[in-house]
């Protein structure tokens, strides 16, 4: 019986050893295939809970993404928590490329604009002076109006609704009462039916002579570069924050994280994707940012011909600083006409304007309260008592061109983009790497390039239709171009990448500045900033303001000496002519 017994126990003890040593392989399998570092990523990339990480490989996982045939360690809630974190990654990513880009716009931008409101400070300082010094008698009354005009030059370069031509002439209609009964009528009691009528008629009058209408025209070219330079830098900020907070489609969603998290699903949390995998990804993600990248070419192009045309060679600052200038020869101008105004005035308005008594007689003089000036002798206030700092005069040059420097690496900024995404630690070029579907040595994929068309044939997103968003940016964006184009005909003819690298004076010799810079020789300065107000030593009549400054010639830049030169650094130094006599003696010796 027990000899019966034993090949049953015999049986059942080598089924009870089957059955532990199934059990044991299956334990060592769950612990080969553990979710734990699966779960670890999950949690330092802040995708979510881990608690949504099982603990080991399940089978017949109903994944919407990340579909592969054998055991995953992710889930559907794993998924859609990729897909958010994924996102907000990507978007993080370009964020930080455009975070330079924008900060240099923005900074630039108010750079430049407390640069123009130094200068309309400036000016305007420089033009009460004038009008305190020479023109006492009618200072207190026209100073409100000095302020008008650059309240409202200062709203004009700000992108204000304001007209600097209308306002330069508002500007004279209210001067010429004050000049009329101050300087051409001295004593002439006006009132408000008068100077109402003198306001009016100024324009066919023509009181002035040709000088506010040069002025307004000058000025208006000067300051309407700096208003459309200021427009296109908020242009450029508006682009930039709609490419930041653009929105993803669920192509290029399931994509992204086919390429960043899938690989997870297999524990396989350190493999990288493959370069070209990686480009043909974000490649179909931004296509339609790629689409900004020529009307973002030409808008940055204009920015160029726009801070050239701005501060090439001093332009703003030298037609600012020819305000004074301007109103002094005007006024100038009123006194010596004083008789034909007075006759024209009396006939269109048909008021009494004959001369007061005790008063002498009309004549050309300008009166102070310390001498009297006419327009052959210098005013007391001349354009060197106050000149605009050194110091400041190329301060907007260099910032143009430390501007244009730094921009000049964003020019493809939209093209190259998908690349800046695709490089560093972020893939793996020449070596193993995820491909998608599974571990390969290279990526055997076509790589496609950038924009909506080349998308066609992206093995990895499909790209139905352009982001609506986007085209309504790229749509403004290029009408921003073409009425900047049309308002600044001129852009484009000088080419001002040529000039960042420049640092020659005339004489051929390099320094640490250019001739945009405003670098000056000491005692140089009045031959360097020239401006209309000087004109007082002359003939008034007949002359046009700016004449001999040197900016009137777009194509010729100031002539700037450098610092300490004379006029004998043109000859021949004595250690030159030794230098040369020895090398003649040593020729003739070795023949």
């Amino acid at each position: 019986m027990s000899r019966g017994l034993c090949p049953r126990v015999n049986g059942c003890g080598s089924a009870w050893i089957l059955s532990a040593l199934v059990f044991a392989l299956s334990v060592m399998d769950a612990d080969a295939y553990s979710c734990h570092e699966v779960r670890t990523a999950f949690q330092l990339r802040q995708v979510g809970p881990p608690q949504r990480v099982p603990e080991t490989p399940g089978r017949d996982v109903d994944l919407m993404i990340c579909k592969h045939q054998g055991p995953s360690c992710c889930t559907r809630k794993m998924e859609e928590s990729y897909q958010v974190a994924v996102k907000r990654e990507t978007l993080h990513n370009i964020q930080s490329y455009s975070y330079e880009l924008e900060h240099l716009i923005s900074g630039h931008a108010d750079a430049f604009q407390d640069m123009f409101q130094y200068l309309l400070s400036f000016s305007q300082g420089h033009l009460s002076s004038l009008l305190e010094g020479t023109y006492s008698s009618l200072s207190r009354q026209a100073l409100p109006h000095v302020n008008q005009l650059f309240s409202s030059l200062s709203l004009y370069i700000r992108g204000a609704n304001v007209s600097a031509e209308a306002s330069i002439h508002q500007f004279y209609n209210s001067l010429f009462p004050l000049a009329y009964t101050r300087l051409i009528n001295p004593g002439l009691e006006g009132g408000s039916e008068m100077d109402d009528c003198l306001r009016m008629i100024r324009q066919d009058v023509n009181p002035f002579g040709p000088h506010p209408g040069v002025m307004a025209k000058e000025l208006a070219g000067a300051l309407g570069a700096g208003r459309r330079l200021g427009l296109a830098l908020e242009e450029g900020l508006e682009v930039m924050n709609a490419t930041e907070h653009v929105s993803m489609s669920k192509e290029c969603v399931k994509g992204l994280v086919k390429m960043v998290y899938c690989s997870h699903c297999r524990g396989l949390t350190l493999i990288k994707p493959c370069v070209g995998y990686c480009l043909n990804v974000m490649r179909g993600c931004l296509a339609s940012m790629s689409e900004l990248d020529q009307p973002w070419r030409r808008y940055t192009s204009l920015l160029e011909q726009l801070t050239h045309t701005m501060a090439g060679h001093h332009s703003l600052e030298l037609a600012l600083l020819g305000v004074r200038g301007y109103v002094n020869e005007a006024l100038l101008y009123a006194q010596l006409h004083g008789p034909l105004i007075t006759a024209t005035v009396d006939k269109v308005c048909g008021l009494s304007t004959g001369e007061p008594t005790n008063m002498p007689p009309t004549s050309p003089e300008v009166t102070t309260s310390t001498s009297t000036v006419t327009p052959s002798s210098p005013p007391p206030s001349a354009a060197s008592s106050q000149r605009l700092p050194e110091q400041w005069l190329g301060q907007l040059a260099h910032l143009r061109r430390e501007f244009l420097m730094y921009l000049q690496r964003y020019k493809s900024f939209f093209a190259a983009l998908p690349d800046m995404l695709c490089e560093g630690e972020n893939v793996v070029e020449d070596s193993m790497c995820w491909s998608g579907d599974e571990v390969v040595e290279s990526y055997a994929g076509r790589v496609v390039g950038n924009g909506l068309h080349a998308q066609r044939q992206n093995p990895e997103v499909k790209v139905r239709s352009p982001n609506p968003t986007l085209a309504e940016v790229k749509e403004r964006l290029e009408l921003f171009n073409q009425e900047t184009q049309d308002m600044f005909p001129q852009l484009g003819q000088t080419e001002t990448w040529d000039e960042l690298g420049s640092g020659e004076t005339e004489e051929g010799s390099t320094t640490d500045c250019d001739d945009e810079d405003g670098c000056q020789a000491s005692g140089d300065g009045q031959d360097q900033t020239s401006h209309p107000d000087a004109s007082s030593e002359g003939n008034s009549i007949g002359r046009q303001p700016g004449r001999d400054r040197p900016h009137e010639n777009p194509s010729k830049p100031p002539s700037v000496k450098v610092i300490g030169g004379s006029q004998s650094d043109s000859w021949p130094r004595p250690w030159s002519l030794a230098l040369l006599f020895a090398a003649l003696c040593l020729q003739w010796t070795l023949y």
